[in-house]
């Protein structure tokens, strides 16, 4: 064994827990102080000099060596964008927006189906956030009826939007899907229809 390789294991037998406690401090993670302390060993075998010189305590240098180290770390980390996400958590999927044009491709279909009185009751309460004594005035109808609309409106909606219904009318446009298309019928200079 060589006299560096003795002092290494001397130091790291004396002093190593002390470093390797320090740095845990620092650092918060255990496998990155263990990094710290094998860095700051590789330093005190770089500089042995310093350490058989006699001035100083051996505990002090490696303690400094240590928290310049860590702050070194730090600095860099700090300095450059972070690359990859390093702290185990997966990114969070982008959300899709398919569904969101689903659902309101869905919601447009359903309000389509209900009688125009109280398609426009829902459009002046829901969509222009007008209160029911605006609505009344605007649309020129009581207070009550707008009441009553906009309450069998929104059962409506819930009836034509039943998770039941939605599997009809799924059903329905696959069914529509299969079937060969009929050709269309157009005027042709105003005429008769052709094929």
């Amino acid at each position: 064994m060589t006299g560096d390789e003795a002092l290494l294991r001397m130091l790291y037998r004396e002093h190593g827990q002390a470093v390797l406690a320090y740095a845990t401090r620092l650092t918060g993670d255990l496998h990155t102080a263990e990094d710290v302390v094998q860095e700051t060993l590789l330093r005190a075998w770089r500089n042995s000099s310093v350490l058989v010189n006699g001035k100083g305590s051996v505990r002090g240098w490696l303690i400094t060596v240590a928290r310049n180290i860590v702050t070194d770390r730090y600095r860099a980390k700090a300095s450059r964008p972070r690359e990859v996400n390093d702290d185990g958590v997966a990114p969070q999927a982008k959300r899709d927006h398919a569904d969101d044009v689903i659902q309101t491709e869905f919601v447009f279909q359903a309000l389509n189906r209900l009688p125009v009185e109280q398609r426009a009751v829902l459009a002046q309460v829901y969509y222009r956030g007008r209160t029911v004594a605006e609505t009344a005035r605007v649309l020129g109808i009581p207070e009550g009826t707008v009441k009553s609309r906009v309450h069998n409106a929104m059962r409506s909606l819930r009836d034509l939007m039943s998770p039941e219904q939605a599997r009809v009318r799924r059903r329905d446009a696959w069914e529509r899907a299969k079937t060969p298309a009929k050709p269309h019928l157009r005027l042709v200079d105003g005429l008769r229809p052709t094929a």
